[in-house]
């Protein structure tokens, strides 16, 4: 787990406890220039964005390191904002087969232990319908791949079933039917409302018969602004505990820190972000 914030005192702090308590092998990215091996120089050489690398950068040598198999994840950006990581993961690692978009999601574990994912809250502003729905199926990926849930994804908005009519409605209607074609086999519905997609009483009569509805557990929001603040009302008024956020749809696992975040939010992350890439190497059954 390649700590790319490796002169910051709260990696420094992180990294002690993981080694500490076995929770997986850190390694501070502290000079770049103990980190350049061979096969990081060559990917830095070839990858399609390779003029926008830059091998005097930690995070790029560090996102380097994950995209060669040298380091199996990494967690960045207690001193960098999250626009410098997912370029980093894309110049550096690039998306996943199939994924046109790198999102991010927030897994928030209610007080009772129930587990919800929530998408995008920290990286696309405005998605368009295809950009929405691969969002959705990248959530639901990482809802199953962190709860070992089955996910149910429900796609959210001001509208439940033609309640209401807009040009916003329609992109989270066109986005659910994408997510339908691409995904067959995913539990999908939308357009819902809030209280539709969440209370089994409201969902029975604003969306009977539905597959989701008053049963998500993976809720995808219209835009960054609404995800962002609905995470934030999750945790502060209901107490959730939120992880996060945490990218999505690239081909190796990379996730961002705030800028605000402590020793605990860094250890946190690594941890999920260590399962995460175990669980791809085939090393846990689930996490």
């Amino acid at each position: 787990m390649v700590l790319a914030d490796g002169r910051d005192a709260r990696a420094v702090a992180a990294a002690e406890r993981l080694n500490a308590e076995g929770l997986v092998t850190p390694v501070l990215m502290d000079d770049p220039d103990n980190f350049r091996s061979d096969a990081v120089c060559v990917r830095a050489e070839t990858a399609p964005f390779r003029e926008r690398i830059d091998l005097d950068d930690p995070l790029h040598v560090a996102a380097l390191m994950v995209a060669v198999g040298e380091a199996d994840a990494c967690v960045a950006g207690a001193t960098r904002p999250t626009s410098d990581v997912v370029r980093a993961a894309l110049f550096c690692i690039g998306l996943a087969p199939g994924v046109d978009i790198v999102s991010s999601c927030f897994l928030l574990v209610l007080p009772d232990g129930t587990p919800v994912t929530y998408g995008d809250c920290g990286v696309v502003p405005e998605p368009d319908a295809a950009q929405l729905a691969s969002i959705a199926v990248s959530t639901a990926a990482t809802h199953a791949e962190l709860t070992g849930d089955e996910p149910r994804v429900a796609m959210l908005s001001y509208s439940t079933k033609g309640s209401a009519a807009g040009p916003r409605v329609e992109l989270v209607r066109e986005a659910t039917e994408i997510v339908r074609s691409r995904t067959p086999s995913l539990a999908v519905d939308g357009e819902l409302q809030f209280d539709a997609a969440w209370v089994p009483e409201v969902a029975g009569s604003k969306a009977p018969g539905s597959p989701v509805a008053g049963r998500a557990n993976v809720f995808v929001f219209p835009d960054l602004s609404s995800g962002n603040i609905a995470y934030k009302i999750t945790q502060r008024l209901a107490g959730a505990r939120a992880f996060g956020p945490l990218l999505q749809g690239t081909a190796g696992v990379i996730h961002d820190l705030s800028r605000g975040c402590d020793v605990d939010d860094v250890v946190n992350v690594a941890v999920i972000a260590a399962c995460q890439a175990a669980g791809r190497d085939g090393l846990v059954s689930q996490t």
